[in-house]
């Protein structure tokens, strides 16, 4: 099995942060995919050379504010477990955290490069200061 973690400082609250990162409809927007569809405790996610993975939602807590997916088994991946963790800096902003276990070990690596550009690019979205971001969202229990 192998093993990664990238983790980010973004200048915004934790709680802005969530609204983005715990959201398991708004990957696309953060993440480089095609699209993103949810239902129920499902998502199912197209990469940009099209191929589209399924995933099971293991885990949505807002008060630990942590997300943790996995995808199905298919024919590349036989093992899978991502977690995403915004914890309070102390300052009165955050880190995001990425964590993955997968099989084959050498996906790791694949994902860990793609989820450090994937931090980068929500660093982004979150220190816009988007109002779309402050607004009250439906949130996902």
């Amino acid at each position: 099995m192998g093993s990664a973690r990238r983790d980010i400082h973004v200048q915004c609250t934790p709680d802005i942060a969530w609204k983005l990162i715990g959201d398991p409809a708004r990957l696309h927007e953060w993440w480089e995919m095609d699209s993103c569809r949810v239902e129920g405790n499902k998502r199912w996610v197209t990469t940009p050379t099209q191929l589209t993975l399924e995933e099971d939602i293991v885990l949505v807590d807002h008060s630990l504010r942590r997300f943790q997916y996995s995808i199905v088994p298919n024919v590349l991946i036989t093992e899978h477990l991502s977690t995403v963790d915004v914890l309070d800096d102390g300052h009165g902003h955050c880190i995001i955290t990425y964590s993955i276990d997968i099989k084959p070990a050498v996906f790791a690596l694949v994902i860990a490069g793609a989820a450090g550009q994937a931090l980068e690019k929500a660093r982004t979205v979150l220190e816009s200061g988007s109002t779309m971001l402050k607004s009250d969202s439906s949130e996902r229990k």
